[in-house]
Parts: C-alpha cells; structure tokens; sequence
C-alpha cells in the first residue's frame, strides 16, 4: 500500500457473531455487537457512532431500545430503508457508511450490527485511524 500512497481509512478492530431463535432474528444484533465491543475492550457507550441494518425498519429501534444505546448515534445518515438495503451487500454498505460517519463527525469507534438471517447475526467494532 506504501508504494501506491495509499492509507487505510479505518481497522476492525473486533466481531462477534451470536444466535437466537428464528423467529427472533430482528434483535440478534443485541447480543452480537455486545460481544464485538467487550472483545475490543471498549463498552458500548465508547463507540462513536453505530450503524444497525434494517431488513426491517423495526430493526434499528428494537436494537437500540434493547441495547439501551443513544438513538442519536445509531443510523445518523439514516437506515437501509432510506439508503439501501442491497441484496447480498448490506455488510459492506454499513461498513462504508460507518467509516464515513465517524470521518464527518470526527468519531473514533463505530460499531455495526447485521441480522444474516435463521437468528444469527454479526457485528465488528472499527476504529477511524485517519
């Protein structure tokens, strides 16, 4: 990267993964991302910004409610209803829209958590290195 002058933006600096049951596959980023960010040795209320997809617009609000976080830090550009919900990009496109929110608002942490379906879900802590 060096010889491309090029830098990286942001580094993962933790994920996690957890289950429920099907039916409850909405809120299983609640017990994903919890488990990213004690992994990164940081507690929820450190990270700077949160972005939460929505397969559903329910998602981002029974996440945050559950996780009790600061809903001014979850989806600050706005969820996957009004950005996008890609099929088979949602990961990518939250990671991207993380990076970016933590760079206009000068964040360092961010955390993100996704629903993959049959329960589970995924989640990562990145931190703004620029």
């Amino acid at each position: 990267m060096d010889s491309l002058g090029l830098k990286p933006l942001a580094k993962i600096i933790s994920f996690a993964d957890a289950a429920q049951a099907p039916e409850w596959f909405t809120t299983a980023p609640s017990k994903a991302l919890p488990k990213a960010v004690e992994k990164a040795g940081l507690k929820l209320s450190d990270l700077d910004a949160i972005e939460l997809n929505e397969a559903f617009s329910v998602v981002g609000i029974a996440n945050t409610q559950q996780m009790e976080l600061d809903s001014a830090k979850v989806n600050i550009n706005g969820g996957a209803v009004s950005l996008g919900h890609p099929l088979g990009n949602s990961g990518s496109r939250i990671l991207v829209t993380l990076i970016n929110v933590l760079k206009q608002n000068n964040g360092k942490y961010g955390g993100a958590g996704i629903c993959n379906g049959g329960g589970g879900a995924s989640a990562f802590v990145i931190e703004n290195i620029q």
